[in-house]
């Protein structure tokens, strides 16, 4: 590196330079200072080819400010004033069209990048968005997070955490640089798919609409109770279990809950038995919805018979209280101590009567002969198996269907429907025929951990369904099962199917349905099945929403028109088929994964080809179109035409 000083019309800024941009930078807090004193502290610049066109020396090379953009705006400012009062004066001042530079080598764009944000770093502190800009130039260029953490003293961590915001929308970067969303608010949205960012974003230019921020951002983005890795008593990498992480390299979060509890509760029985195996008295799990209070317990060792409580959280943790028992249990050791019986208490509590490998042995030995013996009492079997899908266990873990839908439209439909009504009438008899509350949403869901001496306790579970008669305990699988039931599966279609469901006993079609349709092909196909080809024909060429309102007029009997009754769509019925073949019917296409033949489960299902439809099955394996119907389709192209 030299220092010399150069003409202003040689030097040009740099698009390495951290500051380049069209719009000339604030230089009003240094330019006072450069009127006075000049520019003290050189530019950086390096070598960039020929000289400028018109400048004062055109022969001379050219230069480009890798560091000192806002310096050689103020030099210019200063130059210009200077030249104008000289020129006034008839005194030409030549070094006022000088500026000292720092001429570096002719190195890398890395380099100059590199240059440029240390010099600026040490003047006017750039914001973390500029900072990604560079830090995203330099990693592009070759340099690696150490590399970039070495040259400018921070930690790999800090490096990471500004990279990461170049994984955020760009108008999430920019409301973080204009400080209108906090630190906290970003690193939560690091979290987030783009999908989310912009349902995010969406929530925050909706007047009407609140966007959370902060910790509730956290819930939002994954739809309840987040549970950090951070929580596991098991090994998180060995579980294989998909975890999300906080790109800020802060948190993660396990993305399935429910296989996180599984894991989480095979762990806490491991604890248990290992507090059990050093000695301790006992080892009591305590579920989520019991706590453990101090103030109700005292200290007491092991060698006096403490135990051990594993108290499980919602949200994952599992605080671990060693050595103490209830109130009232200390309170009788105490007593027994004053009388002189603590010293036989004590060897009791400190040398169990038997070792964890004979109990091991003796649990074993009990499970083989208890599973072998109930082969041939399946009544027995059936009742223990409804037990567990309801209260669950360390093994067992069944949860209810939950119905979500985005739109409230849809959840209000589903909510009201008969079926719906019919299936919560017997879940409400149900639940009161096991004694637990009737205004539980669920009969399944339970974790295993119910408290001794309450309804979903399983061993009460189990003798309560020993009571009653088979028929009653098979009523109650039909409501386990029901909830149990995922919505859209192909369980759904070999159920309906062997059943012979028939929609039109359980459903109608509302304003939900009807307002969910926009395909005009469908809808034409529609009108042809509620209100017949001539009416089809003549509003052949009508809009999707004159199509609806015919659709709702014969659906109602309103409006003159003839009322049509117990009509289901195609994609309703059992089996389902679809109206084109153009596919993307869901229920079509878990039918044909229900009923495919081993030998075409690789094939890839035909969304338009209907089960014994009204239009059935052509030679060539497509769809016959509805002879009724055909004329009235008015298809986009040969194949969208109308199928049965």
């Amino acid at each position: 590196m030299k220092l010399e000083f150069i003409a202003l019309s040689n030097l040009a800024v740099s698009k390495s330079n951290m500051r380049y941009a069209r719009k000339a930078p604030d230089i009003s807090d240094i330019l006072p200072t450069v009127r006075a004193r000049g520019v003290i502290q050189p530019v950086l610049v390096r070598p960039c080819g020929g000289a400028q066109e018109g400048g004062a020396d055109e022969s001379a090379p050219r230069y480009e400010i890798v560091a000192g953009c806002r310096r050689f705006h103020a030099a210019l400012a200063v130059a210009a004033e200077r030249l104008a009062a000289c020129t006034e004066a008839g005194e030409p001042d030549p070094e006022a069209a000088m500026l000292p530079c720092a001429i570096l080598d002719d190195a890398d764009d890395a380099s100059a990048i590199e240059a440029s944000l240390i010099e600026n770093i040490a003047r006017l502190e750039p914001d973390e968005v500029s900072r990604w800009t560079c830090f995203t130039r330099l990693v592009k260029e070759g340099r690696s997070v150490e590399d970039i953490g070495l040259t400018f003293g921070l930690p790999d961590l800090a490096v990471k955490r500004i990279l990461a915001l170049g994984n955020l929308l760009p108008r999430i970067r920019e409301l973080y640089r204009a400080e209108e969303i906090d630190a906290a608010t970003v690193r939560h949205l690091t979290l987030a798919s783009k999908s989310q960012q912009k349902a995010w974003l969406g929530l925050m230019d909706d007047p009407d609409a609140y966007a959370p921020r902060g910790h509730q951002l956290k819930s939002f983005l994954f739809g309840g109770q987040s549970v950090p890795t951070g929580h596991a008593l098991f090994d998180v990498e060995a579980s294989g279990l998909v975890t999300v992480a906080d790109l800020f390299g802060e948190q993660a979060y396990f993305v399935d809950g429910q296989a996180f509890w599984t894991a989480q509760n095979a762990a806490i029985d491991a604890k248990r038995a290992e507090f059990l195996e050093a000695g301790w008295a006992d080892a009591v799990i305590l579920p989520p919805e019991t706590h453990f209070h101090s103030w109700e317990h005292e200290k007491t060792a092991k060698r006096k018979g403490g135990r051990v409580y594993l108290d499980v959280r919602g949200n994952g943790e599992v605080v671990i209280h060693e050595g103490y028992l209830s109130g009232k249990e200390a309170a009788r050791l105490a007593k027994a101590e004053a009388a002189g019986e603590g010293a036989s208490f004590s060897v009791n509590a400190d040398r169990p009567e038997l070792t964890s490998v004979t109990q091991t042995y003796i649990d074993l030995h009990r499970h083989a002969a208890v599973r072998a013996a109930m082969i041939d009492r399946p009544a027995i079997a059936l009742r223990l198996m409804v037990a567990h899908a309801i209260a669950g266990s360390s093994l067992w873990r069944i949860v209810p269907e939950p119905q979500t839908a985005k739109s409230d439209a849809v959840k209000a439909s589903v909510h009201d429907s008969w079926a719906e009504a019919v299936f919560d009438e017997r879940r409400r008899a149900v639940l009161a025929l096991l004694e637990l509350p009737d205004d539980e949403p669920a009969l399944i869901g339970g974790n295993g951990y119910g408290m001794r001496g309450s309804g979903r306790e399983l061993c009460r579970l189990f003798a309560r369904l020993v009571e009653l008669p088979d028929t009653t305990v098979m009523e109650v699988l039909t409501l386990v099962m029901g909830e149990g039931l995922a919505a859209g599966s192909a369980a759904v279609e070999v159920v309906g199917t062997e059943i012979g469901v028939d929609m039109a006993k359980w459903w109608e079609a509302d304003d939900a349905f009807l307002d969910t349709l926009r395909d005009r092909e469908v809808l034409l196909a529609m009108v042809c099945e509620v209100a017949g080809k001539l009416v089809a024909e003549a509003n052949a060429g009508e809009k999707a929403k004159t199509l609806r309102t015919i659709i709702r007029s014969h659906l109602a009997g309103a409006d003159g028109r003839t009322k049509r009754e117990g009509w289901v769509p195609r994609w309703m019925a059992f089996p389902p088929s679809a109206y084109t073949q153009r596919g993307g019917v869901g229920t079509v296409a878990a039918h044909a994964r229900a009923f495919a033949s081993p030998e075409s489960e690789d094939d890839e299902p035909q969304q338009a080809e209907g089960c014994d439809g009204e239009g059935g099955e052509s030679a060539e394996g497509g769809l016959r179109p509805d002879p009724d119907c055909e004329a009235a389709a008015e298809p986009d192209g040969e194949g969208d035409r109308l199928a049965a």
